[in-house]
């Protein structure tokens, strides 16, 4: 049986992706990032998902052109309507550029509605604290809003 919980992609640092220090711009990286999180939730999902949530991105070592760069994103969470994705980040040279994060997707039906997903079922520890991760981001989250809620 498939598991449809994880998937990979591969990206080759292109001359066209460098930034003003000569490696590749985080925003390209970002993009990689919520390409195989998208993949992963509408797959898990068998729907249409968008990004509601992305953070805590952090970059620990830089990119070089030409590297092969290997992202992985795994369903960590699911709530009613979301999709909580863990992402990380590799590249082929003596895992220079490791990034992980969180991103949350929603399953929407063809009028952009939140549709629910099916519950992930937690077999393992490492399955059950990473979905106790997920919900401390939550909560974690919420007190942002609330305060960033204070000044808008």
């Amino acid at each position: 049986m498939e598991d449809n919980r994880f998937i990979s992609f591969q990206f080759i640092s292109e001359p066209t992706d460098v930034n003003f220090g000569g490696k590749v711009h985080g925003g390209q990286v970002m993009k990689w990032i919520d390409q195989t999180a998208y993949a992963c939730a509408s797959h898990y999902a068998s729907n249409y998902c968008v990004t509601v949530y992305v953070g805590g991105i952090r970059f620990y070592r830089p990119i070089a052109i030409g590297a092969i760069v290997k992202v992985n994103a795994k369903v960590i969470y699911t709530g009613r309507t979301s999709i909580h994705i863990a992402v990380d980040v590799y590249s082929r040279e003596v895992r220079e550029g490791e990034f992980s994060n969180v991103i949350v997707f929603v399953s929407v039906d063809e009028n952009g509605s939140p549709i629910p997903v099916r519950p992930l079922p937690l077999e393992t520890e490492e399955e059950r604290e990473l979905a106790n991760y997920a919900k401390r981001l939550i909560d974690l989250r919420k007190s942002i809003d609330e305060e960033m809620s204070r000044f808008l």
